[in-house]
Parts: structure tokens; sequence; C-alpha cells
């Protein structure tokens, strides 16, 4: 699932691949773009930014400066190939970009909000976001302060809004919570200690860093990598209480009801 960590992984991948490569083509699958073409443009970068994706550009004999941005959301994905290489990955129609180089050709797959701005106006479409835990802005005290502003809601929620902490998804949510020992459903005014909920995001983000398992117990066993997350009616790695998954929101969420009590506040369904 691409969350913070995912999508820095894709980025470092299509950095080794393209960084300071000059396109030799570029083929746009998407209206709003299908007429650009990016030959001769220089990658200078490519960075994430929670679960943004920004590739930035420099054009040829000037000093014009573009950012190709995209959203991974549930689905998206991109991948780097050899030249003469197969595009093996997912099917060809869910292919919306193409970019080429006498190195590397690398394939965005069924990605979302896909848009290219001069770089300078990068913030038009991330500038929304609360710190990135994997990026160089990354500050506890802000993040508490984004999350400690709507006291009403559930931290479950709180967490997955990407204005208050960019990069946490569903997994790292259900995950940190369980550490925690706190309820999904809890008001975010009535968590302890937001700081080392937060702090604990970031570390578990860190940690996997690098690796495309996701592992929040520390093995990476296929079945061991998480202690709630996708374990519905299995017991807990804890106390052996079946886990339980509900909706929380928009998403469901996975808890063990005996190591994560109700808040006296709010029940779930």
């Amino acid at each position: 699932m691409p969350e913070g960590d995912t999508v820095w992984n894709t980025a470092r991948v299509l950095h080794r691949a393209l960084a300071g490569v000059r396109l030799t083509g570029s083929d746009f699958r998407v209206p709003q773009l299908a007429a650009t073409d990016l030959a001769g443009w220089t990658v200078r970068e490519s960075a994430s930014r929670g679960k943004h994706l920004l590739l930035r550009l420099a054009a040829p004999e000037t000093d014009e400066h573009r950012t190709l941005h995209s959203h991974l959301r549930m689905e998206g994905a991109w991948r780097a190939y050899a030249p003469d290489e197969r595009w093996s990955a997912r099917p060809a129609h869910l292919i919306r970009v193409v970019l080429r180089s006498a190195t590397a050709v690398a394939v965005g797959y069924h990605l979302h909000e896909l848009a290219l701005v001069p770089t300078a106006e990068e913030h038009t479409l991330v500038g929304h976001l609360g710190p990135d835990l994997l990026g160089p802005d990354w500050d506890v005290d802000e993040a508490v302060r984004r999350l400690a502003a709507h006291p009403d809601t559930t931290i479950g929620e709180a967490l997955l809004d990407q204005r208050n902490l960019a990069g946490v998804g569903n997994l790292y949510k259900c995950e940190v919570l369980f550490l925690r020992g706190i309820s999904p459903w809890t008001p975010v005014g009535a968590v302890p200690d937001l700081a080392g909920t937060v702090t604990l995001a970031q570390k578990l983000l860190a940690a996997n860093r690098g690796r495309w398992t996701q592992s929040t117990t520390g093995s990476l066993h296929r079945g061991r990598t998480s202690y709630v997350y996708g374990r519905r009616a299995q017991p807990c790695r804890r106390c052996g209480t079946a886990i339980r998954k509900e909706e929380l929101g928009e998403r469901v969420t996975y808890w063990c009801p005996v190591c994560q009590p109700d808040h006296p506040a709010t029940r779930p369904g």
C-alpha cells in the first residue's frame, strides 16, 4: 500500500534512474497533458512529499524549471526499466505517463492528480500538507499543534489527515495506535501524549525506508509484519483477543478491544 515510506522509496528509484539525465521523449496518456513534450528536458531530482511524488525538471538552454507532480493514492505506481526491457508491472491500459532517456524508461501506472507546474509553484499542490514524517521539514511540535487544533476529531481520522502530518496511511495509523494502547475512536483532545504518538509514527516509517516490505513488528516474514492491520479475527499478539475490524470515517480500522480500550466519550458501533 502506498504510504509515505513507499513513496519515499519510489522517489529514490526514479532518482537513481533519471537524475541528471536528459529525456529523449515523453508520452502522457491523460487529457490535460496529452500534448506535452518533455524531450530535451533534464531531470534534476526526484523527491517525495508525504504521499506526493515530485519530479523536478530543467528546460534545455533556459533557466525554466518545472515539476511533474503525481499522487499514488491506493493503486498508483512508478517503475523504472532498462530501455529494451519489457514493461511488465501492470497492464498497458493503466499507463498514464512514460518518460524515456538513453539509459532508462520510467513508467507511471494508475497515477492520480498528474500535473506539470513551474517548480516555484509546487506549493499550490503540496503547500497544504503538514510536516513530512520522512522529510527535512519534520517537526514534532508543528504536527502536534495541527492535531490539537481539532480536539473533537477521533485520533484515527486525525492521523490520516495529511494536513496534520504527511505520510501516515491506514497501516501505520492502526499499528501506531495499537502500540500506544489508544482506541482509534479516542478524541484527539483525550490522547495523553500526542508528541509520543507522532514520534512513534515517524520512527516506524523511517525504519521501513529502503525496503518494500513494510513491517512494524520487526519481522519480515509473511503474516508476521503487523500487530493488528489486516488481521481481523486473528489473535492479538499481546493478549490473544480476536482483532476487530470496523469502519472509521471513510476507512476501515483494525484494533484490539482489550489492548486499546474504548475511551468513555466514544464507542464503536
